[in-house]
């Protein structure tokens, strides 16, 4: 019943769609011009913690600008944390194993595939799957380009080229809603990773950016806890996943 008093929003308003253009190429135009030079290559709020992170504590700050256009809202998140001992080569090793996304980031990532390489360019996808109050599923592609700075210095992008909500999953009947069932929990996602090797270890920051629906009159308690709390926590989840990961002595 609640899926079906927030389903027939279909794709998102055009106005919404140019809004997050527009807004993510202000934001790789910052990030490309803080990737020109080793000084201040992350967020100037990262500098100022570095004694928190390198305690090990993972710091998300929210920098949404608000509401996209009617019926739409963006969400961009910051999130930072330092890894003692990891080298960028080993974050770019681990972030390009696709296929073993469902290990290193279950239970979000349920599925991976890398489609297509090229040098630093690529292609995947992924079935992505979270929970907050509902479960949602979601089959998603993205674009991804990685470049450097220096062997000290790294960045990628990743675009989303699709989004797919899946209903029934994992049953006989599984398949992605039509554009008039599809709920909108997410239309659009740009992710954008900086790294920094120094100080014995490795400084990874990561900022999304993304496109849902707005909250609907009535729904709040359902759908908010989702559009809002997803990004965060999942930006939260990746990075703690990663400092897990990248000094496994199997990952050597």
């Amino acid at each position: 019943m609640v899926f079906a008093a927030a389903s027939g929003v279909a794709e998102p308003p055009p106005a919404a769609v140019a809004a997050f253009d527009s807004y993510t190429g202000a934001v790789e135009l910052r990030l490309a011009q803080q990737h020109r030079s080793q000084g201040g290559f992350l967020a100037p709020e990262a500098a100022q913690s570095e004694m928190r992170l390198r305690r090990g504590d993972v710091i998300v700050e929210q920098l949404t600008p608000g509401a996209a256009a009617s019926g739409a809202m963006l969400h961009h998140w910051r999130g930072t944390a330092f890894a003692p001992g990891a080298k960028a080569r080993d974050f770019e090793r681990l972030m390009k194993d696709f296929d073993a996304y469902p290990k290193y980031f279950a239970p979000q990532v349920v599925q991976a595939k890398l489609l297509t390489e090229d040098g630093d360019r690529l292609e995947a996808s992924m079935r992505v799957r979270q929970k907050h109050v509902i479960t949602v599923v979601m089959d998603t592609a993205y674009d991804i380009a990685f470049g450097r700075l220096d062997a000290q210095h790294g960045y990628s992008i990743s675009r989303s080229t699709r989004v797919a909500e899946i209903g029934g999953a994992g049953t006989s009947g599984e398949g992605a809603l039509s554009a008039g069932e599809e709920h909108g929990f997410l239309w659009r996602l740009n992710t954008y990773w900086s790294y920094e090797e120094r100080d014995g270890g490795l400084y990874m920051q990561i900022e999304s950016v993304s496109l849902t629906r707005s909250i609907p009159t009535g729904l709040g308690w359902v759908v908010g806890p989702f559009v809002e709390s997803v990004p965060r926590d999942s930006l939260e989840f990746t990075l703690r996943a990663v400092c897990s990961w990248i000094n496994k002595r199997s990952y050597e």
